[in-house]
């Protein structure tokens, strides 16, 4: 091996400071550079996904719209296996009344092969609940002793301004896709 003889090299102390300065100020760009190709490229890895479609099918009344323009709502509509009914009203608190709100509100579950064994959720409106609740019985019949999540609440006014009484339904069909 050969001898190598060192060399002493005399910076002066402002030279040595500036050339200091300088290295770091290379490192601290490389560094920045570099960070914000990370995070642009992290920008490009969380893009927001496609909004996912909501595929619904309604029905109304025979109506080839399937939903009530002036009105602006659909009776039925289904997504996936759940099928949500508008509220469905009646003026008549009577047992007869309340069955035929009942047999509208199957008309509605059976546009999509439901029954009401698959209705899982009720909301019922009555601006008289005590009398509602002295005719529940014909309510009850329609259930079969198989009764969903229910909640009752009694208003002073529903949208239809001689309306009594108002019931919408929640059901989950089983077996179809």
């Amino acid at each position: 091996m050969k001898n190598l003889k060192r060399k002493k090299i005399e910076v002066n102390p402002y030279q040595y400071c500036k050339m200091r300065m300088l290295s770091l100020m290379v490192i601290t760009l490389i560094m920045n550079t570099s960070c914000k190709k990370n995070i642009d490229q992290g920008k490009e890895r969380t893009a927001q996904p496609e909004k996912t479609i909501i595929m619904k099918e309604k029905w109304h009344w025979g109506n080839a719209d399937k939903q009530s323009e002036s009105a602006g709502y659909a009776q039925v509509v289904k997504v996936g296996n759940t099928i949500y009914i508008s509220g469905v009203p009646s003026n008549d608190l009577s047992p007869e009344g309340i069955k035929r709100l009942y047999g509208t509100l199957g008309e509605c579950l059976k546009a999509f092969g439901a029954t009401f064994e698959d209705v899982v959720k009720e909301t019922l409106y009555a601006t008289d609940i005590e009398t509602m609740k002295k005719h529940n019985h014909a309510r009850k019949e329609f259930y079969n002793g198989d009764y969903p999540a229910a909640t009752w609440v009694q208003i002073s006014r529903l949208y239809e301004p001689t309306a009594k009484l108002e019931v919408d339904l929640i059901a989950e069909i089983t077996g179809e896709g």
